[in-house]
């Protein structure tokens, strides 16, 4: 059976009728005393590994959340131990410059992160999240070997360079690595927007104790990552200074294994959520259907009907229903019925309710998502420039130690691993007392938190590059100097990351959930490609790799004028931000008041006009 809605605005309350106004009430204690009847099966659909709904006591929560946060630390292992010592490996071994080295990077990093969209979409259409991590950690595995053979095998690398100029690699070197590569950024795209969803799924949103635990999840799954970090960044990378680069990447090529059989210990305990279909299908469906009865002369108004399917689910696979909201009403006309006898089975031309408010979901954290891809350009510096200007300064502990350039991004994860504890644990109810929100702050203003310190970040890194540089001897200048820049950029990821987690996982709907993740990470993406582009743009207008900003040599460099052109974007970006921000409408602004909502219901089954077509019963509503 379906339903028909009316578009137009909802009555009053005052217009409604001592009779509905008991209905109304009576209604209510009836859902609250549903309430307050103790299950133990979530209410989202979740299947255990059995295909069953799944049970609260034995699955998901901290159950099995444990296993996804194990796993999230060993595969971050394996990528960050890449990702920091992939330009010295460029320069060192292949015999790629700087500059070059340092754009194949970001370009590597982008395609990684934008690659997410494939994965969510696999994993929302076709199988699933727990079988998609699982089978793109396996090809990542794959690279992961063909990357330590290519740092272990001799012929797969250019000779050691004995006299200048040095032999540079071949194309099929270059070959061989690229491809490598390439199979760890399909890789982490295939597992990235899947392992906070999928953690964020065994969680029931309907109980309210699971959801302040799903929050707390949100902030120890950062704190995984940076673990994971933490751990690339010191311990692979003093393997590969004492043991070479074979080991330096076979290591956490073995962490990369053991992720696998790490998440898939945990099977018995998870929660899966059944593919529900292409998201990307339905909004096509929306854009085509609205665009069709556009241009046959539809239009909108109080007694304009818009259709739905009936009952509590709605026809999208496993997903609940969305109420009707105001915003994007063009799209309104995709669920215009404008033949009631008709067959409305086929959503290329009549979209339900429901599917049109999954699109405006998705349109309305775009302004959102654009305005926060400023700091992924700040932070794709940390695997770059940052750990350049650490390779040529003093490093030295004491006479024994010297630190390794690529572990002193050690700065970044330590101020997270430190932050997020105490911004949990003492932070949050002191701020909750005073703002009343359970999570201290909205994600929309953590964001901003993040947004406002990657300015100073930004500034802090071109005031010390520029004292380095000018300075009588600049590479005996202490390492040291560079935490400002690393202490501040790890504290605007912090609040703008885990802002971020809880921003795009609330506001997507159940459909969209691993789409939702994917558009947040493919920012970071977009955020390397763009820092790819700003870097060639410096180097073509200020004289290329031997005259310009940008050189192999930073001491003779200006990189300092990079870092204030990235403070100045941050700078116009956070203010951007805060404009989008404080308009933005969530989807629980929206959405009808609970009053409407209720009234709504009432009118629907007690004052709805009924007719028959070749589907069954349909209620005709018109306010």
């Amino acid at each position: 059976m379906d339903t028909i809605h009316s578009s137009g605005d909802p009555l009053d309350k005052s217009f409604m009728q001592p009779s509905m106004e008991k209905f109304v009430e009576q209604q209510s204690q009836a859902d609250n005393e549903e309430e307050t009847q103790p299950t133990t099966l979530v209410s989202n659909g979740c299947v255990d590994y059995r295909g069953r709904i799944a049970d609260k006591r034995t699955t998901g929560g901290w159950k099995a959340s444990p296993f996804i946060i194990a796993n999230e630390v060993a595969e971050r292992l394996a990528f960050f131990a890449i990702a920091v010592n992939m330009v010295a490996f460029l320069v060192s071994e292949m015999r790629q410059s700087l500059p070059a080295a340092a754009t194949h990077v970001t370009d590597w990093m982008g395609a990684a992160y934008v690659l997410t969209i494939l994965g969510a979409f696999l994993a929302d259409a076709y199988f699933g999240r727990f079988k998609t991590i699982i089978v793109f950690s396996c090809i990542y595995a794959v690279g992961m070997v063909l990357l330590t053979l290519s740092a272990s095998i001799d012929s797969l690398r250019p000779p050691p360079c004995t006299a200048k100029p040095c032999t540079k690699a071949t194309d099929g070197q270059n070959t061989f690595l690229f491809f490598a590569l390439a199979l760890i950024a399909l890789g982490t795209g295939g597992i990235k927007p899947c392992v906070s969803s999928f953690g964020a799924d065994q969680f029931d949103e309907a109980d309210k104790k699971e959801v302040r635990k799903k929050f707390a999840f949100f902030n120890w799954f950062f704190f995984a990552i940076n673990m994971g970090a933490l751990l690339g960044i010191t311990i692979m990378v003093y393997i590969k200074e004492k043991k070479g680069w074979g080991w330096g990447f076979g290591v956490p090529t073995g962490a990369m294994m053991v992720s696998i059989i790490i998440l898939a210990a945990g099977i018995r305990h998870y929660r899966f959520q059944k593919p529900m279909g292409s998201a990307f299908t339905r909004f096509l469906q929306v854009m085509v259907a609205s665009t069709r009865n556009h241009l046959r002369g539809v239009k909108l108004g109080a007694e304009v009907q818009l259709y739905e399917v009936n009952g509590e689910e709605s026809d999208i696979r496993g997903a609940r229903k969305l109420p009707h909201t105001r915003q994007f009403t063009f799209l309104d006309k995709a669920a215009v019925v404008t033949d009631p006898e008709a067959n409305t089975g086929n959503r290329w031309k009549l979209c339900t309710v429901t599917q049109v408010e999954e699109f405006k979901s998705l349109i309305r954290i775009l302004p959102i998502w654009a305005s926060t891809i400023a700091l992924s350009i700040s932070f794709t510096q940390l695997a770059t420039f940052f750990t350049s200007q650490a390779n040529i300064m003093d490093r030295k502990l004491s006479s024994n130690f010297t630190i390794p350039a690529g572990s002193v991004t050690v700065f970044s994860a330590i101020n997270a691993l430190i932050l997020v504890p105490i911004y949990e644990k003492l932070i949050v109810p002191i701020i909750s007392k005073y703002t009343g929100h359970q999570r201290g702050i909205t994600s929309l203003q953590r964001m901003g938190v993040g947004l406002f310190v990657s300015i100073f970040a930004l500034a802090s890194a071109a005031l010390v590059e520029k004292k380095r540089r000018d300075s009588y001897s600049p590479s005996d200048m202490s390492v040291f100097w560079l935490f400002p820049q690393y202490f501040l950029i790890g504290t605007a990821e912090v609040f703008t990351y885990v802002g971020q987690l809880e921003f795009f996982y609330d506001e997507a709907t159940d459909g969209t959930r691993s789409i939702s993740s994917a558009l947040f990470l493919s920012e970071i993406g977009i955020g390397s490609w763009l820092s790819t582009a700003i870097v060639k743009i410096i180097e073509r207008t200020t004289g290329g790799e031997e005259k310009g900003w940008l050189r192999d040599n930073l001491n003779k460099s200006r990189l300092d004028y990079f870092y204030w052109i990235l403070t100045a974007i941050n700078g116009f970006n956070f203010f951007i931000y805060l404009w989008v921000a404080w308009r933005y409408k969530g989807r629980s602004r929206a959405t009808r008041s609970v009053i409407d909502e209720s009234l709504f219901k009432a009118i629907g089954d007690g004052g709805a006009e009924k007719r028959e077509d070749n589907k069954g019963e349909i209620q005709s509503i018109a306010f």
